[in-house]
């Protein structure tokens, strides 16, 4: 009978009838066969307990490992059999003389070939931390195998999943790797700060940092001015000193810092930039002048943002990995159908034709709302079949995998089975796992991803990895699709009542819906609040019970938005005297904030941690406008809510002041207050307000708002314009 891990059983006590596989392993619970490991590879070792491992969960039976000794008929042998045809991370299943042989085309191949054997031929499916289901047993044995040759369709797969740190198996059976496999030291990507830091050489030598908007500007996210030789030798320096205290590693990553458009814009480097047709044109001539000097080495480097084209002119050389990211892209169609895309696909095209050594790291994940839907699972298959079919050889699918992120068991899962095959069939995967994972539930849950999937395209919305549940409120989250999604969660839930394991794991993927209709209720006027404050609490006792850590990329909490939920969205009793004022610009928001402006600051409705929609926005320069509140009030304070996102370039101002007047035209000043410079990379609100000890008359409030205007050296924007962000002005 097929039971989970964590579900007790009996052990069948009766015989089976005997059947006719080509090695039996156990017979009876007793154990029948030998794994025989003739090598001193820790792989090898690992691939032979994993196998010991399982086949004593299925029977209880423990396979005797044995090194060194000559194979018989009925061993199992690690790492023996012909190699013809195998690639790195390979294997080769054969049993044509009685033994079962698992070769390895190099690295971690036995132990990949063990997973396929325990999969296909033992029924063993793993799912997520100390999640999988097997067939328990008394007798075990494998049907005739042949001869099968398996080879992964990328070298290097990399995915993002928190079961990789509960439980050392899912890391394994799901065959992902970790940049600390492959790369020197743990220089990975946006290496140019540790390489060359800002702090060492910043003040002394500024001109091996970029020069931006008339300056140099070193600082954290900073790129090189690449044709400085000084700042050439210095590196070649340290990455020599990395690959000696690095042994057994031959690659690093050599690329540019995080950040837009931070790139040296010097007379030489602009002039290269030109001929190039792209900024990447002097990161490739850099990347090829060290690979030259390290011909046995490999020397990665990223296609990404300002770089993501390539250039026109020089070629990566054969030791210059590209790692190319799709970072821009929106989420709701595959990569061919939206514009997009298709401008990746050009850059894919472009790289492809001047190099077969690509990385693609792909996003499937919403930065700002993890735990919200993200319905892009259509588009998975199609995108990786792309990366493969364009000659990429290592792939990242970066999908968060956070507890309690939208499917982000499956996700990892999927992603998994397609990286190693990108032609296995997608939607058999998601009802096998499905299946697996939720059980009962299985049917109900496979409706609402559909009709999630559905909703998104007949939307017409983008996807996007800054997405917010808001922005699909008139689209697939609906009042109406959301009353059909809660009627199939409470089906599930219903149906797996009485097993505690599953319906935990159903209330679980429910989060990102109850997430959703916390965010579109702040929106909204008219909910009852008693009802908003239940859906609150459950909400925070759910995440708090999963372990759900973060909701966003910052590393905010749940208990956090709970918190700040309570305090900003649920109604109150507070009055805001200037609720419904007009709004005269003096210093108008930047591009579109003006008209959402006139009414988004004094609507009573708080923005969250996405700033598009409900924030109005101000762009490099200082912000001031006059609330006219329609007759003479008593002021006794007066705020401001601000956003802090650093990583959207959303700085605090440095300073709010506060001016009222009784006629529109004399202005007394009310107080102002001064922001310190706040480096934090949590999402934050931050209310900048004065009081007066008596109330003041007025009718005009006016507010000057002090920017930061150019994002500081430690920021990633480093020398180009920062935002500010304001979503509501309240007067008491």
């Amino acid at each position: 009978m097929k039971i989970r891990n964590i579900v007790s059983a009996v052990l069948l006590t009766a015989s089976l009838l005997p059947s006719y596989g080509q090695i039996m392993l156990v017979r009876d619970g007793k154990p029948k066969a030998r794994i025989v490991v003739d090598s001193d590879s820790k792989i090898d070792r690992r691939a032979a307990e994993l196998l010991q491992d399982f086949v004593g969960r299925i029977s209880d039976a423990q396979l005797p490992i044995v090194y060194s000794v000559k194979p018989k008929k009925g061993d199992v042998v690690i790492g023996q059999g012909s190699v013809d045809g195998l690639t790195e991370d390979g294997f080769r299943l054969s049993d044509n003389d009685g033994t079962l042989y698992i070769s390895s085309g190099g690295d971690k191949g036995t132990l990949n070939g063990v997973v396929q054997l325990l999969e296909d031929y033992l029924d063993v499916q793993y799912y997520g931390a100390h999640a999988y289901t097997l067939d328990r047993r008394r007798t075990v044995e494998l049907p005739r195998i042949g001869d099968r040759t398996v080879n992964p369709a990328f070298r290097y797969r990399q995915s993002q999943c928190y079961a990789m740190h509960e439980d050392p198996i899912y890391r394994i059976w799901m065959r992902f790797e970790e940049p600390a496999d492959e790369f020197a030291d743990g220089l990975w990507v946006h290496t140019f700060r540790r390489l060359l830091p800002p702090e060492e050489y910043g003040d002394t030598h500024p001109e091996y940092y970029s020069y931006i908007n008339g300056k140099r500007r070193p600082g954290n996210a900073s790129q090189w001015c690449l044709n400085n030789p000084e700042l050439f030798e210095i590196v070649v320096q340290r990455i020599d000193s990395i690959f000696k205290a690095n042994p057994g590693r031959n690659m690093i990553s050599v690329s540019q810092n995080d950040g837009n458009f931070t790139n040296c814009a010097c007379d030489v480097c602009r002039e290269i930039d030109e001929y190039e047709g792209s900024p990447s044109g002097n990161f490739i001539r850099f990347l090829n002048k060290l690979a030259g000097r390290f011909p046995d080495k490999q020397f990665s480097t990223l296609a990404y943002l300002f770089t993501m084209h390539p250039p026109k002119h020089v070629k990566p050389l054969p030791n210059v990995n590209i790692m190319l990211c799709d970072i821009d892209c929106k989420r709701e169609v595959p990569l061919t159908d939206n514009a997009s895309g298709r401008d990746f696909m050009k850059a894919l095209e472009g790289w492809s034709a001047i190099s077969d050594n690509l990385f693609i790291w792909d996003y499937g994940i919403n930065f700002d709302n993890m735990v919200a839907p993200f319905p892009n699972f259509p588009i998975l298959q199609k995108n990786i079949q792309q990366f493969k079919e364009h000659n990429a050889k290592m792939h990242f699918s970066q999908i968060g995998g956070s507890k309690g992120g939208d499917f982000s068991e499956m996700r990892a899962y999927m992603v998994s089975k397609l990286m190693w095959n990108p032609y296995l069939d997608a939607d058999s995967l998601m009802r096998s796992f499905m299946d697996g994972y939720y059980g009962a539930a299985a049917p109900y849950i496979y409706q609402y991803e559909k009709l999630l999937e559905g909703g998104l395209l007949a939307s017409d919305k983008e996807l996007w990895i800054y997405d917010s549940p808001v922005t699909h409120k008139d689209g697939m989250l609906n009042a109406k699709c959301r009353k059909r999604y809660n009627e199939l969660f409470d089906d599930a839930e219903r149906a797996v009542a009485s097993d505690s394991v599953l319906l935990r794991r159903v209330r679980m993927a429910r989060l990102p819906l109850q997430y959703s209709e916390l965010e579109i209720a702040r929106t909204e006027t008219g909910h009852d609040p008693a009802t908003l404050k239940k859906a609150l609490e459950l909400f925070d006792a759910r995440t708090a019970e999963y372990g759900v850590a973060t909701l966003n990329e910052r590393n905010n909490s749940p208990s956090e938005y709970c918190t700040l939920y309570k305090e900003r969205f649920l109604p109150g009793t507070t009055v805001n005297k200037a609720q419904g004022s007009k709004v005269t610009w003096i210093v108008p928001p930047t591009g579109r904030y003006a008209a959402m402006g006139e009414s988004a600051l004094t609507d009573g409705l708080f923005g969250s941690t996405t700033f598009v929609e409900s924030w109005v926005g101000w762009e490099g320069v200082d912000g001031s406008f006059i609330l006219d509140m329609g007759e003479e009030k008593e002021v006794s304070s007066i705020s401001s809510d601000f956003l802090h996102q650093l990583g959207a370039w959303v700085l605090l101002p440095e300073k709010v002041a506060y001016s009222t007047s009784t006629d529109g035209v004399e202005y007394t000043p009310f107080g102002e207050k001064v922001q310190p410079e706040d480096r934090d990379v949590k999402v934050k609100f931050v209310a900048l307000g004065c009081e007066s000890a008596e109330p003041v008359k007025a009718r005009y409030i006016k507010v000057d708002i002090t920017g930061v205007k150019t994002c500081p050296s430690w920021h990633y924007g480093v020398g180009y314009p920062a935002w500010f962000f304001l979503d509501e002005v309240t007067v008491e």
